[in-house]
């Protein structure tokens, strides 16, 4: 079942930021960029550390413990350490309100 879930307003999130978002047991990344809004899993796919701390660069997180980084809209892996690609979640916006796909 894929429902789509209240996460924030768009006034929540600064430009080229990202802000940590908890629902269940799972814990994701929402991002406000130049090319709109993302999600992906909050944690680093190379030491679990949460990207909440990390820098957005564009359309690229960078991890704040060893400075791996990803690519907020495709969650691909772009640079060492990181080598395996995080996933990404579809984003709606109705108004200011955002919202996240999830599964579950």
């Amino acid at each position: 079942m894929t429902n789509w879930i209240h996460v924030c307003t768009t006034d929540d999130i600064d430009e080229e930021d990202l802000i940590r978002w908890d629902h269940g047991d799972k814990t994701y990344a929402i991002y406000n960029t130049e090319a709109g809004f993302f999600a992906t899993d909050g944690y680093c796919t190379h030491e679990q550390q949460h990207l909440e701390d990390g820098i957005v660069i564009g359309k690229v997180i960078e991890c704040p413990l060893h400075q791996g980084r990803f690519d907020i809209q495709s969650g691909k892996a772009l640079s060492a350490p990181v080598c395996v690609d995080l996933t990404t979640y579809p984003i709606k916006l109705e108004g200011e309100e955002i919202f996240i796909q999830v599964t579950g």
